[in-house]
């Protein structure tokens, strides 16, 4: 008995002729939708939603407790409190999405974590992250506003509609 060599045993390894249908494969669009609700995995909504509520909550209650920190310890105005505040909310959330954190408090709260303005910054901390790669240009500047660019353009579009009616209202001490 000879060597057979390769072309033997890829003449073994091939596959059988797949442009024949077989009618056994075949399911409607219907059928296949039924079949896969069957196995699709229940939602516990309403424990997301409390999870979400908790979370969401318990993240507006500690930046309460910031801004009153700054109220009492600084003698700050609500009003003047207002900005630092978000600053440490998002410093906090930034530094939590480093060190893998929010994506932890993320994937526990669902919406929860999303809604706060801790959500959006660990959507820009986290392409920034993804990204950082590719370098400072096209890594993480090109790629961190992807997702937040929308926020941002949605923002200031409706700052500047908001700012058009108040000065046309004459609020604000200034109008046309």
């Amino acid at each position: 008995m000879g060597y057979k060599g390769v072309s033997a045993i890829s003449d073994q390894t091939k596959s059988p002729d797949t442009s024949a249908k077989s009618p056994a494969l075949s399911v409607e669009a219907n059928e296949y939708k039924q079949i896969a609700s069957k196995h699709e995995p229940s939602r516990p909504v309403f424990k997301n939603c409390i999870r979400a509520f908790l979370v969401g909550g318990t993240i507006c209650l500690i930046g309460q407790c910031i801004q009153q920190a700054f109220v009492s310890g600084f003698h700050m105005t609500q009003k003047d409190a207002a900005s630092p505040t978000v600053a440490v909310l998002i410093l906090a959330s930034v530094i939590l999405t480093c060190f893998g954190v929010y994506d932890k408090i993320a994937q526990f709260a669902g919406a929860g974590s999303a809604v706060p303005v801790t959500g959006f910054a660990n959507s820009m901390c986290s392409a920034a992250l993804e990204h950082r790669a590719e370098g400072l240009v096209l890594g993480v500047g090109a790629n961190m506003f992807k997702l937040a660019g929308s926020v941002i353009v949605f923002g200031v579009v409706a700052a500047f509609i908001i700012g058009v009616i108040y000065a046309c209202l004459g609020f604000g001490g200034y109008h046309l």
